[in-house]
């Protein structure tokens, strides 16, 4: 920072504590201004870095910025973020100490893009190799999906973060990134069902339908058109000029790869992000105030998509479940209340999808041995809008913890400076905020504890008997003040559904509209049940059945806002802390305008300039003795050129010599204290001049430096002339070389031949086959013919161990089966090719009834079709596999059971249908004959038969028809023909007719 004070004037002060008048908040803003407008937006006080957000791109973050800053002194450099990012990360490799690195400001003000940052240079300036380069992708690609799903177009902010983020960075020993952890806080599930004008719902959305491929959205049912969903439509602001939806589209698919979700993954996501819009689009009707639902469409895409029953949803969204007395009732909903289910589930879905989300990105993330840790905390800033509700109130009160945090840690690191350096602290006087956290917070008198009373209580509670609690529990706090309890011309502004709150940032008042749904966040018990029961297995993780029998309450949304906050202050207390301060320049987004008026607000609520006023309490600049002493030592004679003596003497005796008054300083053990910034400026001019006096004195030296630098050329020019004798002498041996390279070894080839042979196996290093399946080597010299197939073995058999090293239990599993399907169908069976690349399961039958005929559960289930011996009449049945026999049952009901050493073979044809004949013994009394059934997935269910009754050799692939034994000594006939589509009927002869579709030609 030093190097740049000479410009002060052009740009002000680098850092606010140099203000002639700290204490001024006009000549703070004026600092602010200046810079600003020479695109310096990075601004010191202190270890605090203020950044005013520019709303235009600036090129002060390329790779040579990231390497100007890299292991460089916080005070050297002009103030940046990468200077934050960079002695954070340099604290906790050299002092062995968790840091972390507090972000804030209000909507709009960059804090999102000040993470981004941070996460950029330790991306490229860390050490890296394969795996952490994969980590290191996996953290920065994490932000485009959280944007997406957690980020919101606001009227302040194109891209708002909807909810809090804490972020571990993970290093190993070497300094590495190797791993993450994301905690997020209070996502604003209320804009899933409505927006303010102007205003959209999360990115998600609009991506999906803008960037959309038309398969996936005929598939979801969706239309491209965002006025189409009423989730869409109440903010009256579908497209952004600023927002890309369908080039962020493909930004979030990349990343979601990037990250590790699989395609069962996205597809699950893609299907609960769809069923929110349908959800929105469900429209209710009825007479005598009883709601039922009028747009069957929408309850058929969402049972799809849900993966759930459509009537029970139905009725989960028309009634609401009572238990009384152990009874469960079912008690029709209203038009509005079946309103508020239908959004409520809506939110719920989403919100609980959204954490389901950060945790397998924290999955993806996770590092399991020991790191140390580098925490970004991106949260809301203080928010004061025309109307504000419950989550201004749980922001504001996040924000007043963290200024309480923000004071106690900036009173505490200066007080600790001064200690270690052996100067007397004088005691600051300054705002604690501990009595509005108080006021907020306390148990039993505090306003989450009055507002979760009046949630948890019976009878008619609402929002206006909570704020009369508010009024006769709290009413005489000195911070808090309704309009019932305010002077007639504070009520002129205040509402009678509002209080307000005297912040240490100002006065915030809050309408009591809707706190305790909000802090109820409640779900009807029926339609957490349908949630459970849902095929989505996103959806079976975030609503779990134990959250059924769990009687106990679950904790407000407030009360669980709470503790997550207590929670975050332990993490942030536990670590070495690092500050960001956002500033939004102006509302409109515009480059280049700086408005006083919100800045000076900003400033405030922040708490800029109390920060301010504790760092100048003492001294307003500090300095290690080796680097005071080696700026400025030219400006006293027995320090210059060099102090040979104590650095602490070696600074003495230069202030004495500068005229320093013993009140202007201070010597500590191993820093300098300045007090007033006028005596820094004056040894700052001070050197401006000596440095032209030195410049005029140089000139005595250049005949010296110019003989100097002949005689150096002259060595130069003999290390160039040798380095040409052994080039030449080693072409020389080469082409010798090569002339006899094919006689035996003599002086002339050796060192051909040896170099020769260094090459391959240097290309054969760098070459090496990547895996079993590439061939590739390469053409040894005659000399190495036989040590290369050696090798090439050799390469081969580590490769091939390492590969079957690798094969986990379950995967050979499923190989052995597929090398038994292979066996049997391969270039037999018509439809085999398209069962190559489908895994083989364990069920295909989700039904549980048809597992209770046996005391064990069955190695393999699946649905069939049984074509009675008499008529061919189709009847649905599920297929078992147990240790000892097939079943074949009818909904829990066992049918029929034929044991293994009773199945005589098995039947099926050559073609593309799913029929096959069991064989059982013609005198056997138990059996009526053959069992002919139909699979719709013939080749997993036949190979599973043959290994579990040991018949691989009894599979009988047949040309044209089988025969089979229908009983009694009757003999039935299936006759199989290719054509268009698969159809199984009686034919007029008799038998049984297969037509089949012909999908590869053998």
């Amino acid at each position: 920072m030093e190097s740049a004070l000479t410009a002060r004037d052009r740009v002000g002060v680098q850092d606010f504590v140099l203000l002639e008048n700290y204490t001024s908040e006009a000549a703070f803003i004026e600092n602010l201004r200046k810079r600003f407008k020479e695109n310096l937006i990075y601004t010191y006080i202190g270890s605090v870095l203020v950044s005013v957000n520019p709303y235009k791109d600036l090129e002060i973050y390329t790779k040579n910025h990231m390497e100007r800053y890299r292991g460089v002194n916080f005070y050297e450099v002009s103030p940046h973020i990468y200077a934050v990012a960079d002695n954070a990360y340099r604290s906790m490799r050299t002092e062995r100490k968790d840091q972390c690195i507090l972000i804030s400001g209000e909507s709009g003000a960059g804090k999102t893009e000040a993470s981004k940052k941070i996460l950029q240079y330790y991306a490229v300036t860390c050490p890296a190799s394969d795996q952490v380069q994969t980590v290191k992708d996996r953290l920065l690609q994490s932000n485009p999906v959280l944007e997406a799903f957690g980020n919101a177009k606001t009227l302040r902010n194109d891209n708002s973060s909807r909810f809090g983020k804490y972020m571990d960075i993970q290093f190993d020993f070497k300094g590495a990134p190797v791993g993450g952890h994301i905690i997020n806080y209070l996502l604003e599930k209320s804009r899933v069902v409505h927006q303010n004008h102007g205003e959209r719902n999360f990115h998600i959305f609009y991506q999906l339908i803008e960037g959309g491929e038309e398969d996936l959205l005929r598939r979801l049912g969706l239309e491209r058109n965002p006025q189409q969903y009423q989730y869409l439509v109440k903010g009256n602001c579908p497209k952004v000029s600023s927002i890309n939806d369908r080039s962020d589209w493909k930004v979030v698919r990349k990343a979601l790869s990037v990250i590790g979700f699989n395609e069962d993954d996205v597809e699950e996501l893609l299907n609960i992000i769809a069923s929110v819009l349908h959800l929105g689009n469900v429209q209710y009707g009825g007479e005598d105030g009883t709601a039922c639902i009028t747009s069957d469409t929408q309850i058929k895409y969402l049972a799809r998509l849900l993966g759930v029953n459509g009537s029970v949803l139905t009725e989960a969204l028309t009634h609401k479940k009572i238990i009384a007395k152990g009874e469960e009732l079912m008690s029709p909903l209203n038009l509005e209340q079946a309103s508020s289910a239908r959004d409520a589930l809506s939110k719920a879905v989403y919100g609980r999808t959204f954490t389901w989300l950060v945790n397998k990105i924290n999955t993806s993330l996770a590092y399991k041995k020991s790191y140390s840790v580098i925490g970004l905390l991106d949260i809301y800033g203080f928010e004061v809008f025309q109307n504000n509700s419950f989550e201004q109130f749980c922001i504001n009160y996040c924000n007043e913890k963290l200024q309480q945090l923000f004071i106690e840690l900036t009173l505490k690191s200066e007080q600790d400076e001064y200690e270690a350096e052996g100067i007397t602290w004088e005691p600051v006087q300054y705002f604690n905020n501990k009595i509005i956290c108080d006021l907020v917070e306390e148990k039993f008198k505090g306003i989450i504890s009055i507002l979760d009373e009046e949630c948890l209580r019976p009878g008619d509670a609402s929002d206006f008997t909570f704020l009369e609690k508010l009024e006769s529990t709290v009413g005489g706090h000195p911070h808090f003040v309704t309009h019932k309890l305010a002077d007639p011309k504070t009520r002129k502004v205040m509402g009678r559904e509002e209080f307000r709150l005297l912040h240490y940032a100002g006065e915030v008042n809050y309408n009591v509209n809707g706190f305790l749904d909000k802090n109820n966040d409640l779900l009807f018990r029926n339609l957490k049940e349908v949630m459970c029961m849902s095929e989505n297995k996103i959806l079976t993780q975030c609503f779990d059945r134990e959250e059924l029998s769990d009687k106990k309450r679950p904790d407000t949304a407030a009360t669980q806002f709470k503790s997550s906050l207590a929670k975050l202050m332990e993490i942030l207390m536990s670590k070495e802390p690092s500050y960001v301060r956002c500033i939004k320049p102006n509302d409109s987004k515009q480059s280049g305008r700086f408005d006083d008026v919100l800045i000076r607000h900003q400033v405030k609520y922040l708490g800029l300039m109390e920060n301010l006023r504790v760092r100048r309490a003492g001294f307003a600049y500090r300095r290690r003795y080796e680097v005071f002493l080696q700026r400025y030592k030219s400006l006293c004679p027995e320090t210059w050129p060099n102090w040979q003596g104590r650095l602490a003497e070696g600074v003495s005796t230069l202030v004495k010599h500068m005229g320093y008054k013993p009140e202007e300083y201070k010597m500590g053990r191993s820093k300098i204290f300045i007090r007033f910034p006028k005596t820094l400026f004056a040894t700052e001019d001070a050197l401006e001049t000596r440095k032209h006096s030195l410049g005029e004195t140089s000139s005595f030296r250049l005949i010296y430096l110019i003989k100097q630098q002949a005689w150096w050329r002259g060595i130069l020019a003999r290390r160039r002339a040798q380095r040409r004798r052994q080039a030449a002498n080693t072409i020389r041996r080469f082409i010798k070389g090569f002339i006899y390279r094919h006689k035996e070894r003599c002086p002339e080839n050796e060192y051909f031949l040896d170099y020769v042979r260094y090459s391959f196996l240097m290309n054969l290093h760098r070459n090496l086959p990547k895996n079993v399946l590439d061939k590739s080597w390469p053409t040894p010299p005659a000399a190495l013919t036989e040590a290369s197939e050696h090798l090439r073995k050799l390469c081969m058999q580590n490769m091939v161990w390492k590969y079957c090293k690798k094969i986990s239990p379950e995967w050979k599993h499923q190989m052995e089966q597929k090398v038994v399907a292979s066996e049997i169908f391969k270039d037999k069976k018509d439809n085999y090719p398209q069962s190559v690349p489908k895994l083989f399961v364990s069920t295909r039958t989700s039904t549980p009834r048809c597992m209770s005929v046996f005391a064990v559960s069955p190695q393999y289930a699946v649905p069939v079709t049984k074509y009675d011996r008499k008529g061919y009449k189709a009847r649905p049945r599920q297929l078992l596999l147990t240790g000892n026999a097939v079943v074949i049952a009818e909904e829990g009901k066992l049918k029929q059971r034929i044991d293994y050493s009773a199945l005589k073979g098995i039947s099926v044809s050559s073609l593309s249908d799913g029929v096959f004949v069991l064989h059982v013994p013609s005198d056997d009394n138990k059996q009526k004959g053959d069992v002919v059934l139909q699979s719709d997935h013939v080749i997993e269910t036949l190979t599973k038969v043959a290994i579990c009754a040991d018949k691989v050799n009894s599979i009988n692939i047949n040309q044209g028809s089988i025969k089979f034994t229908a009983g009694h000594g009757k003999e039935g006939i299936i006759d199989f023909t290719p054509g268009s589509e698969l159809l199984v009927a009686k034919a007029k002869n008799g038998h049984l007719a297969v037509t089949a579709p012909r999908l590869n030609s053998r």
